[in-house]
């Protein structure tokens, strides 16, 4: 193990740390008065209880019963207005404030069409993505509801830089440039899921995406505020109650139900939330069933089938400076996992999966501490992860993994162009196997870690740097125990080029520990097609990177092009030995230098004032950095075109999806042919001033197009579905 001495991680943390707790005399600045009306685009009805918030000043406001909002004492100067409904996408519009005048934003929320994109993942606030300093994509309730995905990876496969692991349709899992497994981290409001979805292929993620608010995607190494672990970047599911829930009066809600051919899908959503002016209660469920699904050609692919079922409930006190909660979730799903059999040498064994998880999260939170201090906020959160591997019905192994998670975070009060936060995160996990497929003995693992991110706006530049100091610790039962610390640092620079255009250019410095499945795994594992043999040994691995962005978000164009160059050492991988145990290639996990580069580019234009053209490309080429051989499972170069024509609350989108071959490919891998897949949605939105209806239907591979995933586990076996229909109906009441 290298070790890495206290001055090489400690000096540079507190130059980012210590910088909060000292005296800065902010400038003098005049004010003057922003405000507006919110109103529904469709039919121009007011809307009520909306938030607005401007982002970088962490002030907000709710419009009245005339959708009525205002500020007083804004400094001048251009800020980011955000508006907020549960149940709508979010808004974003840009003001500027002059000394002494009043400035007016009035906003038109929209259920469909081209949107205005937020996160809150990538530093910790909303913003608009035009100015969050990392790439981010966003997918809001309205657009997850289309999509009808029985799993997180088929949620996401379409946007830019993400493509989805699979061995069947209950365990896609997000691919984030390249980056699959432990080098992603699954999120639920900022907090880690408690699952092991990232040991396996065939280990699906306890995420109802049905009932979420958003769906954000932070690509590229985000390990500053959420772990060391998130060198591809971090997949964050946000609830409609977070910590950032603002409480309204009376009664709210939603129900969705969804059907689709080809896999004889039947699914129903639905949540109730009552409030009073300062407390809320809240509880939903779901659940879902997917049949056999389809092939073109191939036909009907067994034991491909999904159930799931989950709830929720909770309640919380919202006074003027200080807020708790409290949510106990469940999740069960039960799936198939398609030619597990076959490639164990048991062609008459069938393979399910039982998981089934409890959560428990507390949130507390107070705001206006001091002159240093602007708020802080804690997260508790208790996961109870359990699944079982079934063949032909009978239990061979069980999963259990136990992991208590906090997480503090200080946001620093504003001081004239300086802002920023701080905190702190731990985690103590118990993780166990028992059975046929138990690799790993039985494992205790505690981490704890430091992190602060800082941002300087001046205006016509801004700059973020931010460190994370973070230790992990594992005490398996009968092997070596290991412990690593290391530090993860980034620096990068925004640049406004001209209205609506902005650069954006990031450095970052990773470490990553070896996970608990690359140190102790040991034995048959069918899930990774590998019999896999784990050193205990192994170094951490550290990346340098660079991201480069060049954004555009104009009323008629809105684009974004990214190129992205990580350099790791030491980088962990499984390694195939030539042999064969138990019918599978064996492997041992190893290290050595490694290199991704790529690009995402999208480019959105406004042909009329009711038709949009839309088209994307994403790239990424992945090696081992001493012979030049592609990592395996790395996803091909792909791109979109497609129109989005809206007529009055009408909406019809067009998309064809092209990917290029993939031949660059890892040892025992075979090459993927390319492919073009032709898709269809329309929807329908009938909007009141304190309801709204959405009518939805989505022709996938409308052209029945024979087509493999590269990123699957068994794509030899299993080709993707063919041509299906699904349809949607949302009725929301507010």
């Amino acid at each position: 193990m290298n070790h890495i001495r206290p001055c090489h991680f400690v000096l540079p943390f507190l130059a980012i740390i210590l910088p909060a707790f000292c005296p800065m005399t902010g400038l003098a600045q005049t004010t003057g008065t922003l405000r507006g009306t919110i109103v529904l685009d469709s039919n121009d009805l007011p809307l009520h209880d909306v938030v607005v918030t401007i982002t970088r000043l962490s002030r907000s406001v709710k419009t009245d019963e005339n959708g009525v909002y205002e500020f007083r004492d804004v400094p001048a100067g251009s800020w980011s207005l955000l508006a907020h409904l549960d149940g709508f996408p979010d808004a974003v519009r840009t003001v500027s404030i002059s000394a002494g005048q009043t400035a007016t934003a009035d906003i038109r929320m929209k259920l469909g069409g081209i949107r205005d994109q937020v996160t809150v993942s990538a530093s910790g606030q909303e913003q608009s993505t035009l100015d969050a300093f990392q790439s981010v994509s966003s997918l809001d309730n309205v657009e997850l509801t289309q999509k009808g995905a029985a799993s997180l990876g088929d949620a996401l496969d379409d946007q830019p830089g993400v493509a989805k692991r699979s061995f069947g349709p209950g365990s896609t899992r997000p691919v984030v440039r390249g980056f699959d497994g432990d080098r992603v981290l699954i999120l639920q409001d900022g907090v880690q899921s408690g699952s092991i979805g990232s040991q396996s292929g065939d280990h699906s993620e306890p995420i109802d995406t049905l009932s979420l608010e958003r769906l954000e995607v932070v690509k590229g190494p985000a390990a500053l505020l959420y772990g060391n672990n998130a060198i591809g970047g971090v997949v964050n599911a946000i609830s409609s109650h977070g910590s950032e829930t603002h409480p309204h009066p009376g009664l709210r809600g939603y129900f969705t139900g969804i059907g689709a051919s080809n896999v004889n899908q039947a699914s129903s959503s639905g949540g109730i939330e009552y409030g009073t002016s300062k407390a809320l209660f809240w509880a939903s469920g779901s659940g879902l069933r997917l049949g056999d699904y389809t092939a073109p050609r191939v036909g009907v692919i067994e034991n491909s089938r999904v159930k799931s079922a989950s709830g929720s409930g909770g309640a919380g006190y919202y006074g003027e400076h200080n807020h708790l909660s409290g949510e106990y979730a469940y999740d069960w799903r039960r799936y198939g996992v398609p030619f597990a059999g076959v490639i164990a040498g048991e062609p008459d064994a069938q393979t399910s999966i039982n998981m089934h998880r409890h959560n428990l999260r507390l949130n507390a939170g107070t705001d206006k501490l001091g002159s240093l201090i602007d708020n802080a906020h804690l997260s508790l959160n208790y996961s109870d992860y359990e699944h079982q591997e079934l063949e032909n019905d009978q239990v061979s192994t069980i999963f259990r993994n136990k992991a208590f998670t906090w997480r503090g975070v200080f946001e620093q009060k504003r001081r004239g162009f300086w802002s920023g936060s701080f905190g702190f995160w731990g985690m103590h996990r118990d993780y166990e196997s028992i059975g046929a497929e138990a690799l790993a003995p039985p494992v205790r693992q505690n981490a704890v870690a430091a992190f602060g991110l800082q941002e300087f706006d001046l205006r016509r530049i801004s700059f973020q740097f931010g460190g994370r100091l973070e230790r992990n610790s594992y005490s398996p039962t009968g092997a070596l125990a290991r412990d690593f610390t290391g530090f993860s640092g980034a620096a990068g620079v925004r640049v406004p080029l001209w209205e609506g255009g902005t650069f954006v250019a990031n450095y970052s410095h990773t470490y990553r520990a070896p996970a608990l499945e690359e140190l102790y795994n040991n034995g048959p594992h069918v899930g990774n097609l590998t019999f896999e043999i784990g050193n205990a040994n192994l170094k951490r691995e550290r990346g340098n990177g660079i991201d480069l962005s060049l954004r555009q978000t104009r009323n008629r164009v809105r684009a974004e092009a990214n190129f992205f160059y990580y350099n790791l050492k030491d980088f962990i991988f499984l390694a195939p030995t030539g042999r064969v145990l138990d019918n599978l290639p064996e492997a041992d996990y190893t290290q050595a230098d490694a290199r991704y580069l790529g690009t995402e580019v999208r480019f959105d234009v406004s042909l009329l004032p009711t038709l949009w053209l839309n088209t994307g490309l994403d790239y990424v080429d992945a090696e081992l950095k001493a012979t030049g051989q592609g990592l395996p499972r790395i996803p091909p170069l792909r791109g979109r075109v497609g129109f989005d024509w809206h007529w009055k609350d009408f909406s019809l989108r067009p998309e064809v999806v092209m990917a290029h071959d993939q031949s660059k490919v890892f040892t025992n891998e075979t090459r993927t042919p390319g492919y073009t897949v032709v898709n269809l949605e329309a929807s329908y939105t009938l909007a009141h001033q304190h309801s709204a209806q959405i009518f939805g239907v989505n022709v996938f591979n409308l052209n029945n197009r024979l087509y493999r995933n590269h990123t699957s586990f068994i794509k030899e076996f299993a080709p993707e579905i063919g041509r299906g229909v699904r349809v949607s109906y949302t009725i929301r009441f507010f």
